[in-house]
């Protein structure tokens, strides 16, 4: 007999704030699963909602941004992204994230212009997803972006030091089927971007 979904649920039973600050809640917690067993440690953590733009100009070029990713420290290819700016002085958590969160598509407009100099008057939102549903409880929104035009020079955050560069299409498919779009999120945005531009 199958378990219908309620009883799929585990019960947090303790949590452990290993690290809490402006920027992360890392936790480490022990969870009764449905038989009633108990099992630790268990590992997450809340950061920030953000947003990726899959963004292309009026000659359908792809803006892409290259920066230093400290994960796996190197230097990654990727689309203009970025945080969801809060209103009540956090940076992460709440079940209530949307009364407290800038509005995503504002969030998409900003981190755009800001990363890039480039805005546009066609979004469309393509999803919004938890980021690492294992591990974490934060979401990413997917925009796509047509027709943007350069309006403005970069103005970067005092951490960031990025390039913007263009590629069409076709160089974009090669760097994903080469392993060198190293940013799983901007890889689902691309295929989500391009099934909407077929259909």
């Amino acid at each position: 007999m199958k378990n219908n979904r309620e009883d799929l649920k585990w019960e947090e039973i303790k949590t452990e704030h290993i690290i809490q600050n402006e920027w992360i809640d890392f936790r480490q917690s022990a969870y009764c699963f449905p038989d009633g067993s108990v099992y630790e440690p268990y590992y997450s953590y809340s950061r920030r909602d953000y947003v990726v733009i899959v963004a292309s100009d009026t000659e359908g070029n792809y803006l892409c941004v290259r920066q230093f990713r400290q994960g796996i420290k190197k230097v990654t290819t990727e689309f203009p992204a970025g945080g969801l700016e809060r209103t009540d002085g956090r940076e992460y958590g709440s079940d209530d994230r949307e009364l407290f969160s800038e509005e995503s598509l504002s969030a998409a407009k900003r981190e755009l212009l800001e990363e890039t100099g480039y805005e546009s008057d066609e979004w469309q939102q393509l999803l919004v997803i938890p980021s690492n549903a294992t591990i974490a409880d934060n979401y990413a929104y997917i925009f796509m972006a047509e027709n943007c035009r350069k309006v403005a020079e970069q103005n970067l955050d005092e951490t960031e030091f990025l390039n913007v560069e263009k590629y069409r299409a076709e160089e974009i498919e090669d760097l994903i089927r080469s392993g060198n779009f190293e940013q799983s999120m901007h890889v689902l945005a691309w295929y989500l971007a391009k099934e909407r531009k077929i259909v």
